[in-house]
Formats: C-alpha cells, sequence, structure tokens
C-alpha cells in the first residue's frame, strides 16, 4: 500500500506522455516515480524471492541478459527482466511499473536486470543483488567515459552489491584484477576463450587488455571454438553445442557468461541439455546480429556502439555482402573516435546516411571503402537502400549507431521493445 499512490501517479504520467508523443516518452513515468517515491526501485528490487541478478560491462550486456533470461525461464523460473533501452534508474522504475499492479508489486521468482555501467553505480546504492555479472571493459564512450579504470571503478561498485556471487570474463586483465578484491565469502565464477579461439580472432576480443593466460579445463565455462552461429562450451567435464543469435566470436563470449551465470545461481537445478536448447533457441537481441523480414526482403541489423564493438562486428560481416547501409547518429558525439577502426572488410557501402553522414562517409573512404552515395535523410536513406535490388548471395545489411537504429525501427514500425 505504501507506495500505490505514487504508482497512481506513474500510470497517468505514462498515459499522457503516450499521448503527447505515440512509442515515446518511456522514461518519464520513472523520472516522476523517483522524485516522489525515491524509495520505490530499492524496495521493488529488493523484493524477488530468489533474489537479484545484475549484468553489466562495456559490451554484451543486452545479449548477456536476454540469453540468462531465456535459460532461467527454461529451468522453470518467472523471471521479471528489464529492456536493454531501460537500464538506468528512470528507465528500470518505468520497467517496473508496466509490470507490477496497483500496489507496486512486480510479479517474478527472481530478477535479471541489464545494468548501464555507469548509472549502475548509483542505481544500485543501497540495493543488494544476489549476483553480478560483467562482461567486458571496453574503451567506450569518450564523452561519458574518460578511461578505461573509471569504467573498472564503477563496475568494481556494482560488483561490490553482490551478496552470493560474481561471475566475471577472465579474459578480461580489469576484471580479473577487480575478482581479486572481492570480499571473504562471495564466489568468484569465469568464462572465457580457449587459446585457439583467441588465436583466431584477428584482431583479438576487443577488452582493453587481456589477460596473458586463458582459462584451463575446469576453471570455469570455456569457449572452445566458433564456427558461423554455432559454439562449443565445456564446463564441469560437459561439452555443449550451443546455437548462436548471430555470427562473431563475441556473441559465443556472451552464451558462455549467461551458462556460467544460470549455472551457479541454480547449483544442482542446473541442467546443461536445457541450457544449452534455450540458448540455441533464442533469437538476436534487436540490432545485435539480427535478421528479420522488412517489408518482404531479409535484412541483417547491425549496432556498433564503441570502437571495439564496430571492430568486432564489421569484422563478422561476411566478405562481399551488398548492398550494405551504413548510418551513424547524433549519439556520436565525435566522429573521431571510431578512427582506430579499420572498416576496409566491407568493401562497399552503397549508402551512408544520419546525422554524422559525411564524416562517416570520410572515414570509410579513409578505410578503402567505396561509396556509392551519402543520404543524409535517414528515412529516405532506408526506403531507398530496401528498394535496391534484393542480393544473389547473402542479405541486405544495415550497419548504425544508436541513434540511428532507434530511428530506423520507429521508421520501419519496429515497436516493439528492443
Amino acid at each position: 500500500m505504501r507506495y500505490a499512490p505514487a504508482v497512481a501517479v506513474g500510470r497517468v504520467v505514462r498515459v499522457l506522455a503516450r499521448l503527447r508523443k505515440p512509442g515515446g516518452g518511456s522514461a518519464v513515468p520513472g523520472l516522476v516515480v523517483n522524485r516522489i517515491a525515491p524509495g520505490y526501485l530499492p524496495a521493488t528490487l529488493g523484493g524477488f524471492r530468489d533474489g537479484l541478478l545484475i549484468v553489466s560491462g562495456s559490451s554484451g550486456k543486452s545479449t548477456t541478459t536476454k540469453m540468462l533470461v531465456a535459460v532461467l525461464r527454461a529451468h522453470g523460473l518467472s523471471v521479471f527482466t528489464n529492456p536493454s533501452t531501460a537500464n538506468i534508474s528512470q528507465g528500470l522504475t518505468s520497467a517496473l511499473l508496466e509490470q507490477s499492479d496497483w500496489r507496486g508489486r512486480v510479479p517474478g521468482d527472481i530478477g535479471v536486470l541489464e545494468m548501464d555501467e555507469g548509472h549502475g553505480a548509483l542505481v544500485m546504492r543501497g540495493i543488494d543483488a544476489r549476483t553480478v555479472t560483467l562482461t567486458n571493459i571496453m574503451v567506450d564512450q569518450i564523452d561519458r567515459f574518460h578511461d578505461s579504470e573509471m569504467v573498472a571503478g564503477m563496475l568494481g561498485r556494482i560488483a561490490g552489491r553482490a551478496r552470493e556471487s560474481v561471475v566475471i570474463n577472465a579474459d578480461d586483465a580489469y576484471l580479473e584484477t577487480l575478482a581479486d578484491r572481492v570480499v571473504d565469502g562471495i564466489a568468484v565464477h569465469r568464462f572465457g576463450v580457449s587459446a585457439e579461439v583467441l588465436a583466431s580472432a584477428p584482431r583479438g576480443l576487443g577488452y582493453t587488455q587481456t589477460t596473458d593466460a586463458r582459462l584451463t579445463p575446469g576453471e570455469g565455462v570455456r569457449v572452445e571454438s566458433v564456427v558461423d552461429r554455432s559454439t562449443v562450451l565445456t564446463s564441469r567435464g560437459d561439452e555443449i553445442v550451443v546455437g548462436l543469435p548471430a555470427r562473431g566470436i563475441h556473441y559465443a563470449v556472451d552464451a558462455a557468461a549467461a551458462y556460467a551465470t544460470a549455472e551457479a545461481v541454480l547449483g544442482e537445478r542446473f541442467s546443461s541439455e536445457i541450457a544449452a536448447k534455450a540458448l540455441t533457441d533464442i533469437p538476436a537481441v534487436f540490432g545485435r546480429g539480427e535478421r528479420t523480414t522488412v517489408r518482404g526482403q531479409l535484412v541483417e541489423f547491425v549496432l556498433v556502439q564503441n570502437p571495439a564493438s564496430f571492430q568486432l562486428n564489421v569484422d563478422s560481416i561476411a566478405p562481399g555482402t551488398s548492398p550494405i547501409l551504413f548510418a551513424m547518429g547524433s549519439d556520436v558525439r565525435d566522429p573521431s573516435y571510431f578512427w582506430p577502426v579499420d572498416p576496409s572488410s566491407l568493401g562497399r557501402v552503397a549508402i551512408v546516411s544520419g546525422s554524422k553522414a559525411d564524416e562517416a562517409a570520410l572515414h570509410l573512404v579513409y578505410g578503402g571503402v567505396a561509396v556509392d552515395r551519402i543520404e543524409h535523410d535517414l528515412h529516405r536513406a532506408i526506403d531507398d537502400f530496401l528498394a535496391l535490388p534484393t542480393p544473389e548471395v547473402g542479405v541486405k545489411t544495415i550497419v548504425f549507431t544508436a541513434d540511428s537504429m532507434r530511428r530506423a525501427r520507429a521508421h520501419l514500425g519496429m515497436t516493439e521493445t528492443a
């Protein structure tokens, strides 16, 4: 009953926000409720019977979270989770309001939240998590995070809220250092890749600093091989074949992170067979290598968010893929941030668009990529791109940054939660 008035206000604000801007304003109700009832978010997140699980890091949060939720649900748990676009305080509160009853109570045995690495350290003040999973630390958004030490400090504070276990990427040197600081009584579980998988990655794993040693069999969940959209994991003597939602070693690492977390949380209830099937059946998170039919054509969406993810995702696109639309939006305040990326494997891009189209095209051309056309109007660029002839081999591919992704989704009528 304590938070019923705040919940009622939040729901009224949500209706008004959607009347004013259909499909938008999703964070506004959370902002209002956080102001009038600051205790609602921590009280609700602390109310799940089987605890709260947090997934954070520079990259891979959305896919790892979705994979983990699928595995837990396959084991019979009722799970509350947040959309990948609602990983800061007001977004989390809005997501809770969407599913809560009139008293503010949210159904679910367990909560699994993707947490923004910057805002997470603030959101988690006063909130305990059962388990915290950390994916990696990359050279990230320089307008938000000045250096990797800053991100490591934020993730360390999030990990400090774990009361049972911390799951870390053993290939990330920053996270291994963080694991050494975990207090006594908190278990540390690891995931990582084999030496052979690392050797097969032409530009490494994308982390700011990669550890010198690989996990040995039995130390944690290890990625043994990656072929197209399939990977082989090993854990506790088991060999598990898992289908992936998209190409790339980074998706196999996400699967290993989800598998390791579920294994740690479920204990004796964990089944490798159930986990493997749940991971194999999961669709791609929107934009993360997702293939879907748009206006009768198969299209692949590739989201790039920082130099490392840009490089990893560009490298995962099959050579000769055509046509390609590349869109860079206002989320990239300084396009020179992406200049260390080698885009040459793209070969040719049919259309470059977005508010930073000129800078993006310059980068591509200097990288040896042929650019056929620059179209600043993203909606027109998408329409013209989809009107191009269907390729004889492969699929049409759209590579975009987060702002362009959101605008593309809206234009294409893809209003489902990303």
